[in-house]
């Protein structure tokens, strides 16, 4: 006779620690973040008609410092590397965010909400090929194409819509080298003003998409402090109206 015994108790699942914490900063501020470089430099302007005044050392690169106070006592921000900051605002870390265009369609992240497009940060990402490859640009004559690039989602999209694999060579800097020492065909980039591209033997084949920097906002903080990250955005709204004469 076959005994039926009970099963094993089934253990409960393991609360993982640090979960995102929406609604702010541990101390209750909320938490703009800011990108590292130029882009900041370029906020600068418009953080200041938007009443916000970061701690002087902020836009100082030497300083290494990454959280810093603001003439807001509700308000800090934190400087990240641009590709962080949508993550930072995503995961809960930061409530708010100036993030490029280019970083938010690479990681499309659902938490996000971009309520404004700060027109800052202008550039584009952009397919570049050695000189010299005229035939870079047919892409009928490619099934697959070895390509090195920062944004893999946003390359593998590009070039499938052409009928063409993506064979990724995923770098996060340099790419210029990567045609001329045998790792890629092509390279997909930033690219601002293309000087880098023609002092390495390059040429823009053609533009992905134009990239700003927008304000993303933290989905869950938007409903869970609502009237604070509100007034934020009508800030920043009201620094991008045309200074009266």
């Amino acid at each position: 006779m076959t005994v039926e015994r009970n099963p094993a108790p089934v253990a409960p699942s393991p609360v993982c620690a640090g979960t995102p914490h929406h609604g702010g900063a541990a101390d209750g501020k909320l938490i703009l973040a800011l990108p590292k470089g130029r882009i900041l430099k370029s906020a600068k302007p418009l953080l200041a008609r938007a009443g916000i005044v970061p701690s002087s050392d902020c836009l100082d690169e030497s300083s290494r410092r990454l959280r810093f106070d603001t003439n807001n006592p509700d308000l800090d921000v934190v400087r990240v590397r641009s590709f962080d900051v949508a993550t930072f605002v995503a995961q809960g870390g930061a409530q708010l965010g100036i993030c490029g265009a280019d970083v938010m369609m690479e990681f499309d992240y659902p938490e996000l909400y971009a309520p404004l497009d700060l027109g800052i940060g202008g550039c584009r990402v952009s397919v570049a090929s050695p000189d010299g490859d005229d035939d870079a640009h047919d892409w009928s004559r490619h099934s697959c194409i070895r390509v090195a690039t920062k944004y893999p989602n946003i390359t593998r999209r590009h070039f499938a819509e052409r009928g063409i694999n993506a064979d990724i060579v995923h770098l996060h800097g340099a790419m210029e080298l990567a045609p001329m020492l045998g790792l890629s065909r092509l390279i997909v980039d930033l690219v601002d003003t293309g000087s880098t591209l023609r002092a390495n033997g390059l040429h823009e084949v053609e533009t992905i998409m134009q990239i700003t920097s927008r304000l993303v906002v933290n989905r869950t903080a938007l409903k869970t402090r609502p009237k604070e990250i509100a007034a934020l955005i009508a800030r920043f709204r009201d620094a991008l109206l045309p200074v009266a004469a």
